[in-house]
This record gives structure tokens, sequence and C-alpha cells, in this order.
């Protein structure tokens, strides 16, 4: 199985400017996210997608592999996809299956990335996305973390910026899943998704995966016990660093 992993990144963040190049431990976020993609389990190669010529130079500098990309992409999916284009034109082939990997989530563990893989064959699993617990109340009502519910199958039934399922009768013996930044597709469905208009509730919670789940498809949820921080704001990348102290992942690369 051919597998890549593509971290989609831009400057104009409108909660946080240029928060790819901001450093953590000395090394731009940008650079973690590059690293610990790389270094996950069963991925042939990583690169990142980007519109800004500062973060490519950044990532080739540094021995990575970049790709240029349209500045017009309002979704991060619609990013992997073009690069994916490009990728398997440089390539000369076909890849199997793309895991995108957000780069604002630095504490991403690269053992965490290749969970996703071996779900894959399963043929009737297209996408697979990990989630993760919310361990506070304060984290549950936060708008920038996605909340998703699941089935018993652990396919996603709905992802929202609101607090779901409803805690009317109470927060902490309800399921609190988030989304995290790790989606993997294969190929075909990230091609199908690329294909897709936007849809009303993708726009509404501006959440590109409910676009899948509006036109009757499936995304299959993993559980991880990893801590995971989507960057969002200057204080997000304070507990980032904070919290990888002594991780063991960026010994490898830092």
């Amino acid at each position: 199985m051919n597998v890549i992993g593509i971290i989609p990144a831009r400057m104009d963040s409108s909660r946080f400017p240029g928060k790819p190049l901001k450093r953590i431990h000395g090394m731009p976020m940008i650079g973690h996210c590059f690293h610990r993609t790389a270094m996950a389990p069963g991925i042939d190669k990583a690169y990142v997608a980007t519109c800004d010529l500062e973060i490519y130079n950044y990532i080739i500098s540094i021995g990575g592999n970049a790709v240029m990309t349209s500045n017009q992409h309002t979704r991060a999916s619609t990013r992997t996809a073009e690069a994916l284009e490009k990728i398997e034109i440089e390539m000369d082939s076909l890849v199997d299956v793309v895991i995108m990997v957000q780069g604002d989530e630095p504490l991403i563990q690269p053992e965490t990335i290749g969970k996703t893989i071996p779900y894959f064959q399963d043929q009737s699993i297209d996408i697979v996305n990990i989630m993760s617990c919310l361990e506070t109340k304060e984290a549950f009502e936060n708008e920038n973390n996605v909340k998703v519910v699941v089935n018993n199958s652990n396919d996603a039934l709905y992802f929202s910026r609101e607090p779901i399922p409803s805690s009317w009768k109470g927060w902490k013996e309800i399921p609190r899943f988030m989304q995290t930044g790790i989606i993997a597709f294969r190929r075909g469905a990230l091609i199908n998704f690329n294909s897709m208009e936007e849809t009303k509730l993708e726009k509404i919670e501006s959440v590109d995966m409910n676009r899948i789940l509006e036109n009757g498809g499936k995304i299959r949820m993993i559980l991880t016990e990893e801590i995971t921080i989507g960057v969002d704001v200057p204080d997000d990348l304070v507990m980032a660093e904070k919290l990888l102290v002594n991780d063991h992942a960026m010994k490898g690369y830092l």
C-alpha cells in the first residue's frame, strides 16, 4: 500500500495570522508537524501543501518536501486534494492512501498518525479520522474544538462546534469526543470529496467532514488517549510548548 502524508498550511489564519512559522522550542510549528508526520509508521513520504512561499521555502530548507497550491482554498481537504494531484504527477504513479495532518497540531504523535493505515484493509472504509477525549467542561464548550458524536461502530454521526451530545443532564458522564487534525482518505474518497460542492452544514459548522456525512458517506473514528491541541490562538502555542517539554517524538528530530 502506497501511503503519503500531506500537511496543509497557510499563513493567513483569521484567529492567529502567521501561526505555521511561530516557534515552539526554537522550531516553527509547521516543522514539528512535518517531522512528526514523516516519522509515522507506514508513511512512505510526507509533504507540506501551502500557498505561501515563506512556508514552502522553510520546509525545503530543512530537507523536507513541499508543494505550492492555490490561495483560493477555504478547506484543508481541498488543498490536500490539489497537492495530491501534483504529487502523483511528480511520482508518475498513483497513491493508495493520503493521510492529511493539520499543520497546527504539533503534539500529534507519529504512532497515532500510523494507526489509521490498517483500517484500509477493510474495503468498506474510505475515510478514517482520529478523535480524542475532551477532559474539561471548558474544552467541551470551546467552539475552537470540533466535537463529534459516533454510532455503535464508531462511525461519525455529526460534527459540531457546539458541545454535543447535549449536557442538559450533566456533562461528566457523556461521551465528549473531539475531532483531531488527522484524517486519512482512500485516494478515490479524497478525489470524490474535492469534486463535491460545499454543503449547508459544512458551511454552518465550518467543518469539512460534514460534507461527507451530508452526502451519505461514512467516516470511521478512532479514539486516541494521546493529548492533542489545535493551536488556534497564541495561548494555545504557549500550552503546546509546555506539553512538548518531555515529548519522546520531538527528541527524534530536534
